[in-house]
């Protein structure tokens, strides 16, 4: 096999990188910057798009924009053999099939791209080409959970080759869509890999790490063989395509990570049902101190930002001089709009606010925890104003911990915990809490 490809990761929120450490995350795309994920020792590294968050028309200009940069800073870096991902979330959320259309014409031509919605450590298995969540309840097609109803993102289909057709508008009709089954790919898949062309859709069974250990490899042979193929995936494959040993810090030992001994803080903006539940866990702990952003006022009037930024934050400074970590939330009503476009113009307004909020946190704070995927983005590239961050491992499965860099002008050598909405059991919050105690 010839040098191994560098796996290039377009995120469309950060919490792709779930599954895997030791890596480069960035914020930023502009040519120098991706040259760091290029030229940096790890095999792969994410750009961190937020797209799930933007209107369709920005997520095809931003994927745009991300791809006509890589394309220089390869050619400056030296980079001739990639793995392009498209990674999205495991519940079928988001802008499929702009993203993978816009990355197949800048970056093609490809011989496929594969859909691998798995993620292993939050319950998503693909079997006989159909999407489930896993939980103590059983097995549920994802085209029956809250997910499929999101005003956003909605979908009627948990088999891939009909949610391809669906969001495709028929342009790839299910019949055309190649399905690589479970038992098939314990068989082997090169053969079939060589003979992909004309970027086919491929829908791929996965129900252990496993299953996509022997894909991942089968893959790369395929690649040094001159075969391009295009993903868009979970987390889970990535863990394969990467092929790390253990992380350096084992997830219980993290809390060598937190500053001091301070209290920190906890951001949370998922308002999905299982967030929900963490966060009742989490505020019946002791040194937990709730803190409610009442998003409806702003549903009525935006003007009302200002007062409510200046209210959260004196709640804010009273908890952490009583040794207390404050739980800032956002408000659980899940709120109903006009149309999609309203809702994300709402969105962003409220992650401006939360932003907004941890800025105005104590400089000395010994963590930061961020919960949800839009929420856990805009810390970094916003709130935070990083170009990069080096992922440090698992504090949780799923559930990843970065640190700022010893020059932040706010908040350096900062740990900042990327938690996504829906990953864990009701307790997880407060186990991260937990283990980020000295």
């Amino acid at each position: 096999m010839s040098e191994r490809p560098k796996i290039i990761v377009l995120d469309d929120d950060p919490t792709g990188s779930q599954t895997v450490h030791s890596c480069l995350l960035l914020m930023q795309w502009d040519v120098e910057t991706l040259k760091l994920g290029l030229q940096d020792d790890a095999p792969i590294f994410f750009v961190l798009t937020n797209t799930r968050s933007q209107p369709p028309s920005a997520a095809e200009r931003i994927t745009r924009e991300v791809c006509h940069n890589l394309k220089q800073a390869m050619a400056e870096a030296g980079t001739t053999e990639f793995l392009v991902v498209s990674r999205s979330d495991s519940t079928l959320r988001g802008h499929y099939p702009i993203e993978t259309d816009v990355m197949a014409e800048e970056l093609g031509p490809f011989d496929a791209h594969f859909m691998v919605p798995a993620f292993f450590e939050g319950g998503r298995v693909t079997l006989d080409s159909t999407h489930y969540i896993e939980s103590a309840a059983g097995r549920t097609p994802v085209h029956q959970t809250e997910f499929a109803q999101d005003s956003v993102f909605g979908y009627r289909h948990s088999y891939l080759p009909d949610y391809v057709a669906e969001k495709t508008q028929g342009r790839i009709p299910a019949e055309q869509v190649v399905r690589f089954t479970r038992d098939r790919l314990q068989q082997g898949s090169l053969e079939r890999l060589m003979q992909l062309s004309d970027n086919v859709c491929v829908a791929v069974d996965a129900k252990t790490q496993a299953d996509l250990d022997g894909f991942a490899q089968d893959l790369l042979t395929a690649a040094a063989r001159g075969k391009r193929f295009l993903f868009r995936s979970a987390a889970s494959l990535l863990t394969s395509l990467a092929d790390l040993a253990p992380q350096p810090v084992a997830a219980t030992a993290m809390s060598q990570y937190a500053r001091s001994d301070q209290p920190g803080a906890i951001l949370v903006g998922s308002h999905v049902q299982k967030t929900t539940r963490q966060l009742e866990q989490l505020l019946q702990l002791e040194k937990i101190t709730g803190i409610e952003v009442d998003i409806t006022q702003l549903k009525a009037d935006l003007s009302a930002v200002p007062a409510l930024l200046e209210t959260v934050l004196e709640q804010v400074q009273a908890a952490y001089q009583q040794q207390q970590t404050p739980a800032i939330y956002t408000s659980r009503e899940e709120l109903t709009f006009e149309d999609a476009e309203t809702r994300l113009r709402f969105g962003t307004a409220v992650s401006t606010l939360l932003m907004d909020i941890l800025r105005g946190l104590p400089d000395d704070i010994s963590f930061l925890i961020s919960k949800g995927g839009i929420t856990s983005n805009d810390t970094l590239s916003q709130g935070l104003a990083l170009r990069s961050a080096r992922l440090l491992g698992q504090i949780l499965p799923g559930v990843s911990l970065v640190m700022t860099p010893g020059s932040h002008p706010q908040f350096p050598h900062l740990p900042v915990v990327l938690f996504p909405g829906n990953v864990g059991d009701e307790t997880a919050i407060a186990t991260v809490y937990q283990r980020l105690q000295r």
